[in-house]
């Protein structure tokens, strides 16, 4: 049987080949947005087995393993390694059209040279092989990240983090850029007050100061924010569930903040204004500093009551939201851009019915200064892959500048995920491959390779300066 994931893998026409393998293929990877654990870099971890590095808090998996009808002790419980793996092997026939089938043989080539298709019968072999492999040297976390060609790497971390591993990551000198970004999620989502005044306290204890106003509370945060600035941190990050926009007074936002400290419970409409002044307050220092803020949108959390209760949040239990949200998006930034407080900003949504609107929405808020400082964010989570990949660039070719995107990144926990940057770069060069054979653009190598160029690596390169 010939090979699944050969070098032409998705490359549907002889203009896409061209396009992928002498533009695209060696160039190096951003990583502008993961979620990987920077102490494991720091560490530079070594892996026990295929399970431990391909499995662990992979929610993805765990999400097509419950639809395959396997028991959770073989996702997230107490069931040995190999007995997981082996339920993963099962599961993998039946992930047939899924992107991870893509996804994870893409992962045993690149990692392992591993041609077999993963089933039962080749469960055995396959754990056995890259579990000898992953306890080598050359399969240590940083040498993971060096395989794959990774130049520049931005965790997600907590205002509260102190940043060590960072540190310790920029003393070793590894030859690969690893970055804080503010993730401030649990300062400015008061829904679970009790929860949010806990993070209050910490908060306090971080800064030397007690906070009773929200002017303290923005005094906190300001000094969390430099003190991330100076350990290198260039971007933020909010992960929401829509926009609210603005509707009261900055004076109404700091009652609303008076009064929750004080133990009261805010109705709907104060909780979401506090939320809202705050996210304000919060892009205006990202502006101030020259950041570029982040905003995922579009998320329904946590949906399954029984598994968070016993796991949990990022079980795999989130799904596709449907919130409105145009107008007081638009409200939100067209404050920040009356001011001239409107940051570089990458905005990613969630659910495909908005692209349009998002395409068009970023062209409002455009000011000529910066190419594409307003971007259209990637396919995310539940659209990371080929035709939500195809729908949103569609969308941005349609509405926006595609030639001025920042491209891919992994949103992802896992150090065998890097091969996703090419799986974008193929499903690119075949989009434009297609349109090039069926004269919809003009057969001009240079010009679509200088664009598969940019996309790839060099917008990305540009737009953060890392």
């Amino acid at each position: 049987m010939s090979e699944f994931i050969h070098e032409d893998f998705l490359l549907q026409s002889k203009q896409a080949r061209e396009l992928y393998h002498d533009y695209a293929k060696n160039l190096p990877i951003i990583d502008y947005h993961c979620h990987l654990d920077p102490d494991l870099i720091a560490r530079d971890f070594q892996f026990t087995n295929l399970s431990e590095i391909w499995l662990h808090g992979d929610h993805y998996k765990w999400r097509a393993m419950r639809s395959n009808g396997v028991d959770e002790k073989f996702c997230t419980g107490d069931a040995s390694d190999w007995e997981k793996f082996q339920k993963w092997a099962e599961t993998m026939p039946y992930t047939l059209r899924n992107p991870l089938y893509h996804w994870s043989h893409l992962e045993l080539k690149r990692y392992f040279g591993i041609d077999e298709l993963l089933s039962p019968e080749s469960a055995k072999h396959i754990y056995e092989t890259g579990s000898e492999l992953v306890q080598q040297a050359d399969f240590s976390a940083v040498n993971l990240l060096k395989m794959m060609n990774v130049e520049v790497v931005c965790t997600t971390d907590d205002p509260l983090d102190d940043l060590e591993a960072h540190r310790k990551i920029a003393r070793s000198g590894i030859g690969i850029k690893v970055l804080p970004t503010y993730r401030p999620d649990k300062l400015s989502n008061v829904k679970d007050s009790l929860t949010f005044l806990e993070n209050v306290e910490r908060l306090e204890e971080k800064v030397g100061f007690e906070i009773k106003s929200f002017q303290d509370f923005i005094q906190a945060l300001e000094l969390r924010h430099s003190y991330f600035h100076a350990q290198g941190c260039r971007l933020s990050d909010h992960g929401l569930g829509t926009f609210y926009g603005v509707a009261e007074s900055d004076a109404m936002a700091a009652d609303y903040f008076k009064k929750l400290i004080r133990g009261k419970n805010l109705n709907f409409h104060q909780r979401v204004c506090l939320e809202t002044h705050i996210l304000i307050e919060m892009a205006r220092m990202d502006h101030d500093k020259g950041w570029v803020q982040q905003f995922h949108y579009g998320a329904l959390r946590s949906n399954n009551t029984r598994l968070l209760e016993q796991l949990g949040a990022d079980v795999g239990c989130d799904s596709i939201g449907d919130l409105p949200v145009a107008a007081a998006m638009s409200r939100f930034f067209d404050q920040l851009d009356q001011q001239k407080q409107l940051a570089k900003t990458i905005v990613y949504n969630l659910n495909p019915a908005h692209n349009y609107m998002l395409a068009s929405m970023i062209g409002n808020f455009q000011d000529g200064s910066v190419p594409g400082k307003i971007q259209f964010g990637s396919g995310w989570w539940f659209l990371d892959q080929k035709e939500g990949m195809e729908m949103q660039m569609n969308a941005l070719s349609n509405l926006g500048l595609l030639s001025r995107y920042v491209g891919m990144l992994t949103d992802s926990r896992s150090f065998m995920s890097y091969p996703r940057h090419e799986y974008f770069r193929r499903i690119l060069c075949n989009l434009l491959g297609d349109d090039m054979k069926n004269g919809l653009l003009p057969n001009d190598m240079k010009l679509l390779g200088d664009l598969v160029k940019n996309v790839s690596y060099y917008n990305a390169q540009s737009y953060f300066g890392f």
